[in-house]
């Protein structure tokens, strides 16, 4: 019995390249010439005016340098000083605290206030959040001046003014210790609460209407909404806030320098009562120019709000898996 055998299939044809499919078999760096190309003047100014001062800047910071004769090697030495030895860089480093924790916990909480109270489209709402973002956007210079006038020692400052209206004594504001801190915070508060508004006022329009509808038919308090949807749902906003607040808390300088200059012969006022981590770095860097012990009181900060900022997002990240 013959069998017949079947024919095998012909293979398909492979169809032809194209210039398209010629073209994504060039190599990558051929095909992408053109962009890096265009990226070079940006990246030859990220690494003349960022990278290299970065590294220039840790290199410093292991060295004993003043300006003017070579930087001289000298380990962690500066580090070392720092810690241990320097009880000035400890006043600054509380009072960094005190006044981190005081101005970003009350800027956040008022932005979200007025947010919730001015986050409708009448002109009223947007007449009222236009005063209140005033402040972030004037000249940080002009405000501390004025502040520096409000608090003068003498009695032609505007608060000693208004309290001898009312029959009360002059106050030295800005000589007495135990209030450089509290009003440090009260122009950070009061300069920052705008913008954190701004930034609460998008985030709730975001969230949709449809939820709180819904929450008001099943009987839920005001109260209840507030602490079941617009809190989780504003909880990425909030991060963002908080963050940018503490990292700019931590790096205050001008508030310091301006207002508390006039007062005593340092940067930090009476007794370093308002000494900050930054001023005191720009007082041992450029009043004392001790550059190499300035490069590691930077770094030093740097590491500390890299610290905290990650703690924060992590701690965020946790409450938000709850």
């Amino acid at each position: 019995m013959s069998t017949t055998k079947a024919p095998e299939a012909a293979p398909p044809e492979t169809p032809p390249e194209t210039p398209a499919r010629k073209k994504n078999h060039q190599p990558h760096l051929r095909r992408n010439l053109p962009g890096y190309l265009m990226l070079l003047p940006f990246l030859a100014l990220f690494a003349a005016f960022l990278v290299w001062p970065l590294l220039n800047s840790l290199y410093l910071a292991f060295t004993d340098f003043n300006g003017i004769k070579p930087p001289g090697f000298v380990g962690f030495d500066n580090f070392e000083r720092l810690w241990t030895d320097d009880a000035r860089f400890r006043k600054a480093l509380g009072n960094t605290v005190m006044y981190v924790i005081a101005s970003v916990t009350l800027t956040t909480l008022l932005a979200l206030a007025l947010a919730l109270a001015f986050r409708t489209t009448s002109l009223r709402d947007k007449t009222m959040r236009t005063i209140f973002f005033l402040p972030s956007v004037t000249s940080s210079m002009a405000l501390f001046l004025i502040w520096g006038w409000i608090f003068d020692v003498e009695d032609f400052g505007l608060a000693n003014t208004v309290l001898g209206w009312f029959g009360g004594d002059s106050v030295a504001w800005l000589s007495t210790p135990e209030l450089a801190v509290p009003i440090l915070v009260f122009i950070s508060v009061w300069g920052g609460a705008g913008y954190g508004m701004i930034i609460f006022v998008a985030g709730l329009n975001a969230i949709p209407e449809e939820l709180y509808e819904q929450a008001e038919i099943d009987g839920a308090s005001t109260f209840r909404q507030f602490w079941h949807i617009t809190l989780p749902l504003l909880r990425p906003v909030t991060t963002y806030v908080l963050v940018t607040s503490l990292i700019g808390a931590f790096q205050v300088f001008e508030a310091v320098y301006i207002v508390f200059r006039t007062t005593a012969s340092n940067v930090g006022g009476i007794l370093d009562s308002a000494l900050m981590i930054v001023p005191y770095l720009y007082d041992m860097g450029f009043g004392k120019f001790e550059l190499g012990f300035a490069s590691a009181v930077a770094w030093t900060l740097f590491i500390i709000i890299f610290i905290v900022s990650t703690v924060q997002l992590r701690l965020t990240r946790t409450l938000k898996d709850l």
